[in-house]
């Protein structure tokens, strides 16, 4: 009999992953996405965000007064502000973040809407949601096709273009602002060429290994979301068990706007 649960192979998923990080490919791939970040992270001013991923910390040269991580299980956690809970039950209120930014999420876990509905959920008004995501035809996609790679990551998953996830977003009242693609590189190599990546950038080409979706909440909308989305409570049980919160900064009541239907 299996004792594997959701969160022993979250755990799992997640080991794996900051393996694949911590070497010179991801690292390669990291450096390009932060440099991609930067300049839109650096107008980025809050009291509060939150980093979903696998990886090192992606925007800590943003503005935000209190960042905060993610881990599935306090084995995992790397520092004092982080959330130990399932990505689609985070235990936060409704609109108390000013950036949300997922990192390569959304193609391995099992319930992706979930966790989009959640990060949505807790991006502030006036905030904004960043997603990192691969390109399925880009240098990397197109090397999935080699034998055994689908079954390890990051080739595994399902890989999804940014037009895909305008829909997931429209359906959570979000909508894109930008696109930008990173990653360039030949077929073979690593993206550390800085030719290509000034050119592909500078041109925004859809021919690098991934891409940043920028987006908030539609205006419209902004005021009217709670009353037409319903939520689960964050701090409900869950498959994965209990969400922890391990020393996060502490969210005053002035600092953040919040809906009253929690």
């Amino acid at each position: 009999m299996s004792t594997s649960s959701p969160a022993t192979d979250l755990a799992r998923l997640v080991r794996d992953g900051r393996r694949y990080w911590a070497s010179p490919a991801g690292q390669a791939v990291w450096q390009a996405e932060r440099a991609c970040l930067g300049p839109v992270c650096e107008r980025l001013f809050g009291a509060h965000s939150l980093e979903l991923g696998m990886t090192s910390a992606l925007a800590d040269m943003c503005p935000v007064r209190h960042a905060m991580r993610w881990a599935p299980t306090r084995e995992l956690v790397e520092q004092a502000a982080t959330l130990v809970c399932p990505p689609d039950a985070l235990p936060l209120r409704d609109d108390s973040l000013s950036l949300v930014v997922i990192h390569h999420l959304l193609e391995v876990l099992p319930d992706p809407h979930h966790m989009l509905q959640e990060a949505a959920r807790v991006t502030a008004d006036d905030g904004r949601l960043i997603i990192f995501g691969w390109v399925p035809l880009g240098p990397a996609g197109l090397s999935r096709a080699w034998p055994g790679r689908l079954r390890r990551l990051p080739w595994c998953g399902h890989w999804r273009t940014p037009g895909r996830l305008k829909d997931w977003l429209a359906f959570v009242d979000f909508e894109i602002e930008r696109v930008d693609y990173c990653g360039f590189h030949l077929p073979g190599s690593l993206p550390r060429n800085a030719m290509l990546e000034t050119l592909g950038r500078r041109h925004n080409l859809p021919l690098g290994d991934s891409y940043m979706i920028y987006a908030r909440r539609k205006p419209h909308l902004a005021q009217t979301q709670r009353s037409r989305l319903s939520f689960a409570r964050p701090l409900g049980g869950s498959a994965l068990g209990g969400a922890t919160r391990l020393g996060p900064p502490r969210i005053e009541p002035e600092q953040e706007r919040m809906t009253e239907g929690d």
